[in-house]
């Protein structure tokens, strides 16, 4: 399926989609880049952020010395697992003390989802209400609720009652069609960023791939914090 066009609702875009990539599982991290291959990771990442209603998608203080740029697929079963174990975890320990920030980055995979990219146009338009926490919450939350219908845009607008977006403003923004290029934009970035599955996050130009535990996460992030303020992020004991 290598340079297979995807369809992103209505927007052709170009995808590199590995075979069972979807549920990457590691090696959690790849080999530490040189500042060149840093920056060709990061840059295209951090600027698909700046362009996307980036104060709506970032959980997090925007002083936080460390940010995350989480790159994910609402009908990804591997998403769904880091939801579930690791993300509540991430925001007690890093997220909630200051430390780190989080930014969603959009990057639905049409050949094995067909459902994600209306559930990614969902919450860009949830977004641009500055719901698009509460959405991407409900979405995987969800996820077995709305992931096999024919066509889940009854369902997610259940969902948006739920997340107490204005219903004439969403389906306003829906009809018209205006997050779609943004998707299409964000999902060629991450891909020229070099993301090839989800979940996939870019920290200080490494990527780290697949549903990591947060056993995993905890000495990458305290190294980092450590660097950056020359003291270690936990308590000794």
């Amino acid at each position: 399926m290598s340079g297979k066009r995807l369809a992103v609702i209505g927007v052709t875009v170009v995808l590199l989609v590995v075979a069972g990539a979807a549920a990457a599982v590691g090696p959690w991290r790849d080999a530490g880049p040189t500042d060149a291959a840093a920056a060709a990771v990061t840059t295209p990442v951090q600027q698909v952020a700046q362009d996307a209603m980036l104060p709506a998608r970032t959980k997090g203080d925007s002083s936080a010395l460390m940010t995350l740029y989480e790159v994910g697929d609402f009908q990804c079963s591997a998403c769904r697992i880091f939801f579930d174990s690791t993300l509540p975890q991430l925001l007690d320990e890093y997220v909630v003390p200051g430390k780190l920030r989080i930014i969603f980055i959009n990057f639905p995979i049409y050949q094995l989802h067909p459902n994600a990219p209306a559930a990614h146009e969902f919450a860009l338009c949830a977004a641009s209400q500055d719901r698009f926490w509460p959405v991407h919450d409900l979405l995987y939350r969800n996820q077995d609720r709305w992931a096999s219908l024919d066509d889940p845009s009854a369902y997610f607008f259940q969902l948006a009652d739920s997340a107490r977006l204005r219903a004439d403003s969403l389906a306003a923004c829906l009809a018209s069609g205006q997050m779609r290029a943004l998707l299409a934009s964000e999902a060629q970035g991450a891909f020229n960023a070099g993301i090839r599955s989800t979940p996939s996050f870019v920290l200080e130009g490494s990527v780290i791939r697949g549903a990591a535990p947060i056993d995993v996460w905890r000495p990458i992030l305290d190294s980092v914090y450590a660097a950056k303020t020359g003291r270690s992020n936990r308590p000794r004991p």
